[in-house]
């Protein structure tokens, strides 16, 4: 069904310099990047939301949604230009895990990328950033002088498994929308006095 590549990132430099190791896989076609550590279920893939704007807009396409201002430390965070739909921006500027009184909104990336392959002219030379690493964020920021970036709030539920609370969540969500699981499930958590 599909042909994988993989390449092992030497050294922990940044999630930018880790995408910078893949180029040679890329080719000159705009490519996804989705972490791993964020799971998003909904009736139309997250990767195919992104899609659909990259095919009416083109350009670079970033998935958000909104959170709390006390989490903007924890990830990158656009500043939203020009609203061109309800769910689509452009993207003013990006910021790094600012503090809340630096963060330009609570619009957060969320491991989901749709990038022309002009962001590795970027990376290749793009200095260290925060905690002294390639930054995605700052290659994207950099980007935008050259090319258009469009932020999507993407519809669908979203686990951060690489938190513990997250991952159990992610894991009970999928475990009780199944029906060859559910009823064993919920017998169990009753059983042990859970529910």
């Amino acid at each position: 069904m599909a042909n994988i590549h993989y390449i092992r990132q030497k050294e922990p430099l940044g999630l930018g310099h880790a995408i910078y190791c893949a180029r040679s896989f890329i080719g000159d076609e705009p490519f996804a990047v989705m972490l791993g550590d964020d799971i998003v279920h909904h009736q139309t893939p997250c990767l195919k939301q992104l899609m659909d704007v990259h095919q009416q807009y083109g350009g670079n396409v970033i998935g958000i949604q909104q959170i709390p201002p006390e989490n903007v430390n924890k990830y990158g965070i656009i500043d939203p230009g020009k609203q061109l739909s309800e769910r689509l921006h452009e993207v003013k500027a990006l910021v790094e895990k600012p503090s809340i009184q630096d963060s330009p909104s609570n619009y957060a990336i969320m491991g989901r990328y749709l990038l022309d392959p002009a962001i590795f002219d970027v990376l290749q030379h793009l200095p260290p950033g925060r905690a002294g690493e390639i930054q995605l964020t700052d290659a994207i920021q950099e980007l935008k002088n050259t090319s258009n970036v469009y932020a999507f709030a993407f519809e669908g539920l979203r686990f951060d498994v690489g938190d513990k609370i997250g991952f159990v969540k992610a894991t009970l969500h999928w475990a009780m929308s199944r029906e060859d699981m559910r009823a064993e499930l919920i017998a169990y958590m009753k059983k042990n006095q859970m529910i």
